[in-house]
């Protein structure tokens, strides 16, 4: 998988993308990302990529010009499956899309910042807007890591055991049941027998259950 990111703040995307399983992924050659300063494609020599909203009002807007030369001259190296721009009011971001997503070869995600992006960007180029929750970050950079992140780890081969990825919460609409390690017996604090029976058939049906509860319990939205 390709996923181009463009951002005014490059190095926020540094420490999320370079570590751990997105590390792991991008070794493998499973992933690459590559995150492009829009201010490569800045309107004059100071780097201007914003400016004042038509009409008034606080805050400044990310320009037509530098978003559109940008995109029009990443898409002449390869076709992309998607152009997402990350934003407030898109689409909620959930497992489901993360599983979409992961099935695709080349993404573009766009990383909103000041007050957003012109709306003639959204409408010409943009084929999905995602949201990863309902409140207000300083920018897209954090949200685009944790698409590039919820994506990147469903990939074949990124993970050591790929069953991880599918027993994980809200996959099938269910919370993940409890975990345990050793020892079985800590300060009293006994685990459940069942996980100590030998039996598999009785451990995924435990498993299965404790999901069952603990959705109902937590979030019973996602039994509806």
């Amino acid at each position: 998988m390709h996923i181009d990111i463009l951002t005014v703040l490059p190095e926020l995307l540094e420490s999320p993308l370079g570590h751990s399983i997105m590390k792991r992924a991008k070794d493998k050659g499973l992933l690459e990302v590559h995150v492009h300063h829009l201010r490569e494609w800045a309107v004059n020599e100071y780097g201007q990529v914003d400016d004042y909203q038509y009409g008034g009002g606080a805050g400044m807007v990310m320009m037509c010009e530098p978003l559109a030369n940008a995109i029009e001259t990443l898409s002449k190296d390869r076709k992309y499956d998607e152009i997402i721009y990350m934003t407030p009011d898109g689409h909620r971001f959930n497992q489901s899309t993360a599983n979409q997503l992961s099935l695709k070869g080349n993404l573009l995600i766009i990383c909103g910042h000041y007050k957003g992006i012109d709306e003639r960007i959204r409408e010409h180029f943009v084929t999905m807007e995602i949201s990863i929750g309902d409140y207000v970050l300083s920018g897209g950079e954090l949200a685009a890591a944790i698409v590039v992140d919820a994506v990147g780890r469903l990939l074949p081969g990124v993970l050591n055991d790929e069953t991880s990825a599918l027993t994980d919460s809200f996959q099938d609409n269910l919370l993940a049941p409890p975990v345990y390690t050793r020892p079985a017996d800590f300060r009293g604090w006994v685990i459940p027998e069942v996980l100590l029976s030998g039996d598999p058939k009785k451990v995924e049906e435990w498993r299965y259950e404790q999901s069952v509860k603990r959705t109902e319990a937590r979030r019973p939205d996602l039994l509806d």
